[in-house]
């Protein structure tokens, strides 16, 4: 039995499915293979929130696992939606790497240190409203494109292929801002200026994290369940699950879940596990970083119905205080 894998075909897509299917292999005893799968955010272009957002990266994956073109598909668990797909499973969390967004700036500026106006770059809304709130003075500018793409509008950093300055492409910003796992997958940490501590920004619901989704057929059976499978797959994605990333992400996407927060709205929210309480920490914020409404609350239910209960509560919170008169929950 060859497992085929359906991946995006960007570098970061390829390296992180890589990585999951050599895991996989290694665990199933069974060959991999990759299958390209070509998405509608990787033909579009213009604004990622104005195209839907980063859900538009997941459609094309999972219509491939449905038609049986692929047997697993490896997501950005950010960039998944938060609503159910009937007849995929979300199978497997492996364990979480960095969940902090990071400065990569012209000269090793740190955020504190960029001069007034500078320019910075990015393309989600939540991280525009977070640097706002942070720094009002600077030029926030809406970008597209792949991590090395991205890099490459900063002068100077590390691994970048020229340093022509040409408006719109290469060169042309003080400084952009993404994920820290993603440089991490791509070997590119070298052009990190600065890590953004969470106290600073918060990530997206899932940063860090990968989602592997299957066909509910293939997933893990679950125990008292008839639903499922207990084939080699299955058991071979049980073993790559990490309870705590699950617990983790199951709270932030139950929080954005009941803001009815598309993962393109300006919320941020993180929630971990320390001994035997589940924390989670979530921000509101207007895109303009004018306003914003943060709070933080934690469970000892250390199950995913707790952790589903526990992202329930903090969104009422939110919402109690304001939360959908701040910002365009709807974006999705």
């Amino acid at each position: 039995m060859t497992v085929r894998i359906g991946t995006r075909a960007s570098k970061l897509a390829l390296t992180q499915t890589r990585q999951t299917a050599d895991q996989l292999a290694a665990l199933g005893g069974f060959p991999v293979e990759l299958v390209h799968i070509r998405t509608e955010g990787d033909v579009l272009t213009g604004s990622l929130s104005q195209m839907g957002g980063t859900g538009v990266f997941v459609a094309a994956l999972r219509d491939a696992l449905l038609r049986d073109k692929c047997d697993v598909a490896v997501h950005s668990l950010k960039d998944l939606p938060t609503g159910a797909a009937p007849g995929l499973t979300l199978a497997a969390t492996p364990k979480r790497v960095d969940v902090r967004d990071v400065l990569c700036a012209r000269e090793g500026l740190k955020l504190a240190d960029l001069p007034q106006g500078a320019r910075v770059g990015t393309g989600s809304p939540r991280r525009a409203a977070q640097l706002r709130a942070a720094r009002p003075d600077l030029d926030i500018v809406d970008i597209r494109g792949n991590v090395d793409t991205r890099l490459g509008r900063v002068p100077g950093l590390p691994g970048n292929v020229t340093d022509v300055v040409v408006d719109g492409k290469s060169c042309d910003l003080d400084a952009v801002v993404l994920a820290a796992a993603g440089l991490e997958r791509i070997s590119r940490l070298d052009a990190v200026s600065e890590y953004l501590e969470t106290d600073v920004m918060l990530p997206a619901a899932g940063q860090g994290s990968l989602a592997i989704e299957c066909r509910t057929a293939d997933a893990p059976r679950k125990a008292g369940s008839t639903e499922g499978s207990q084939g080699p797959l299955a058991q071979a994605l049980a073993a790559l699950d990490d309870t705590d990333t699950r617990l983790a992400v199951t709270a932030e996407r139950a929080l954005l879940a009941r803001l009815e927060a598309g993962c393109a709205a300006p919320v941020g929210a993180y929630a971990y596990r320390k001994g035997s309480m589940l924390y989670l920490e979530a921000v509101v914020c207007a895109v303009d970083g004018t306003a914003s409404i943060r709070d933080k609350k934690a469970t000892d239910g250390l199950t995913e119905v707790g952790a589903t209960l526990l992202g329930i509560d903090l969104a009422e919170v939110l919402l109690a205080r304001g939360a959908a008169d701040i910002a365009d929950l709807a974006a999705s």
